[in-house]
């Protein structure tokens, strides 16, 4: 069913679908995770990933969506590369940071998550840009109340980042809402005041997805028209979690305890089954 601004709402028992291909995504992830390492390509990582979802009974959103079709079942992005990086020959190194983002359909349902890896040891400034980026995402989860209104969870993102340094936080990428297509409405962007934007209600599924960098928040595409990089050579990093309300609390349908432990570490019911 779709409600006002074409959102889709969905019944109890289709978020639970939802679930299961969040579940899958949250499991390729973290195979994915113990995956990565010096010497590796991002296509041997996309490779990882794909026998994953169709081996869980699941399709790879990403591979042929959109125009130039993307090619991979992963978006692998390396360093200054923010979101969307197409995996192929490239080999990480010891100090980079991977951001890997990945979706999968089962049954007809959407699941999307991403992650920041370390390749080894880096900076503590690049350490600590993933983990500001990891707990805004978090900070959004926590705000989010039924009633209330996306721009709650923007708020809540941006507040955090802003707390934490100066960092870049990217306006023109945005979170979504998510179900029988990977990108639905609403947006939920990472910037924004409390009290604005669509009103959260039950059923209601969504991607947040923060996306911050050492610099600046200006980006460019790379010729494969795909790839978004800082315009300032500054690295990025991309956290996601695909998230409903139920009338208990927050549920995060693609982390693989349902985002209960972190959750209650901020204190918020979780609302998982």
């Amino acid at each position: 069913m779709f409600g006002s601004r074409g959102i889709q709402v969905k019944t109890p028992e289709q978020i639970g679908l939802m679930r299961v291909a969040g579940l899958l995504v949250g499991e390729t992830l973290e195979l994915l995770r113990t995956s990565v390492r010096a010497g590796i390509s991002t296509a041997e990582l996309d490779a990882i990933a794909e026998d994953n979802i169709r081996s869980g009974g699941g399709i790879p959103s990403f591979k042929g969506y959109g125009d130039p079709p993307f090619p991979g079942s992963i978006c692998a992005s390396v360093n200054d590369e923010v979101v969307h990086g197409v995996p192929g020959e490239r080999v990480l190194a010891e100090g980079d940071i991977i951001s890997i983002d990945c979706g999968a359909i089962v049954d007809g349902w959407h699941g999307d998550a991403a992650i920041t890896v370390a390749v080894g040891d880096v900076p503590d400034d690049v350490q600590e840009l993933m983990r500001v980026t990891e707990e805004s995402m978090w900070r959004g989860f926590a705000a989010a109340r039924l009633g209330g209104r996306v721009g709650d969870i923007s708020h809540a993102v941006e507040s955090y980042v802003r707390s934490q340094g100066d960092y870049g936080i990217l306006e023109d990428f945005t979170g979504h809402g998510i179900g029988t297509e990977m990108h639905q409405p609403p947006n939920v962007p990472n910037v924004g005041r409390a009290g604005r934007g669509p009103r959260l209600v039950r059923g209601m599924a969504l991607a947040v997805e923060p996306m911050v960098t050492l610099g600046t928040k200006r980006t460019a595409v790379l010729d494969d028209d795909w790839t978004i990089v800082t315009t300032d050579t500054s690295w990025a990093a991309h956290y996601e979690h695909t998230f409903t309300l139920t009338p208990d609390g927050p549920w995060v349908l693609t982390a693989l305890d349902g985002g209960e432990t972190r959750l209650t570490e901020l204190g918020v019911p979780f609302g998982g089954a």
